[in-house]
């Protein structure tokens, strides 16, 4: 028997463990998108998509001709910047700590308290968001402004806080799957490194500074061009559950999501829906290359591909 033959026969195990997801992964990904034909036609289900007739870009001008695209647009842009630096700086903070701790009680309870709010979900959220903000009941109003002689603050009609409240969330919601991320990346370096710095008389913040982080920076890399892909996505839980999807809000919580989703609901029009998810798709592939082609020239180490 060859060594190759012996080698497949070693793999086929692997390859059935793994032909679940492969059927997962075509079926939940790969066969919908078919329906990106969608997005190029005056869909009529009377006839059927493919019958449907063909109507090239007259789908997507519906993004650019309201008054609200700028808005909407900028939103998006820079709520997710703002998540992604952050999501950087405090989850790659959280892991250091985390890999401080010696008690692995204290660890694993620190571990599920910080990943509790992940698994929860934005409708819970933002009853329980709600409760903090009502004008009425409200946690803040009653017991914190109230006492102190300030007026009531209408949150769900005041949009200059907004911006501030979902980078809160999004933040304390994802912090912990992030950071988790970024601890598996730490406690993988060897040991031997930190010890050879502490002979040559390394302070701790120096191996943080020189060794950690350091060797840290392909996972951040990796997560941060992961999510440069996602740029022009939005959370929709978070933009339209936690606002109440609120109109005097629109200026500092509307992202393309909700926008697409309100204008769905209030037309029914599945061609422009799918030509928003095609739009969202494409800019955000391109802008994955081209950050991935900016950091192969720069370290090709640390690219994708």
């Amino acid at each position: 028997m060859t060594k190759q033959k012996i080698k497949w026969k070693r793999a086929i195990p692997i390859y059935i463990m793994a032909l679940p997801t492969l059927i997962y992964l075509i079926i939940n990904n790969y066969i919908p998108m078919f329906g990106m034909i969608i997005a190029f036609k005056n869909l009529d289900f009377k006839v059927g998509i493919l019958k449907s007739e063909w109507i090239g870009l007259e789908n997507f001008k519906f993004l650019f001709r309201t008054k609200d695209a700028w808005t909407i647009t900028r939103n998006t842009l820079l709520y997710n910047l703002v998540f992604i630096v952050l999501g950087i700086v405090i989850g790659v903070g959280i892991a250091i700590c985390l890999n401080e701790i010696r008690s692995r009680i204290r660890l694993k309870i620190y571990q599920s308290i910080i990943l509790i709010p992940y698994l929860m979900s934005w409708v819970v959220i933002s009853y329980l968001v709600y409760s903090v903000l009502a004008v009425d009941t409200g946690f803040v109003n009653k017991s914190i402004l109230e006492p102190l002689n300030v007026g009531a603050v209408n949150w769900y009609m005041q949009p200059k806080y907004w911006p501030v409240i979902l980078t809160v969330l999004n933040i304390w919601k994802s912090m912990g799957f992030t950071s988790v991320m970024y601890y598996s990346s730490i406690i993988g370096i060897q040991t031997e490194i930190f010890e050879a710095a502490k002979i040559d008389g390394a302070t701790h913040t120096q191996q943080i500074r020189y060794i950690t982080l350091p060797l840290l920076k392909p996972t951040i890399i990796t997560l941060a061009l992961l999510n440069l892909g996602h740029i022009f996505n939005s959370d929709f839980g978070l933009f339209y559950q936690i606002p109440k999807n609120s109109g005097l809000l629109y200026s500092t919580t509307r992202t393309l999501d909700v926008y697409v989703y309100n204008a769905l609901m209030n037309n029914n029009d599945y061609a422009m829906s799918s030509a928003a998810s095609v739009y969202q798709s494409v800019v955000g592939f391109a802008t994955l290359m081209i950050a991935n082609g900016i950091i192969r020239k720069v370290n090709n180490e640390n690219a994708l591909f």
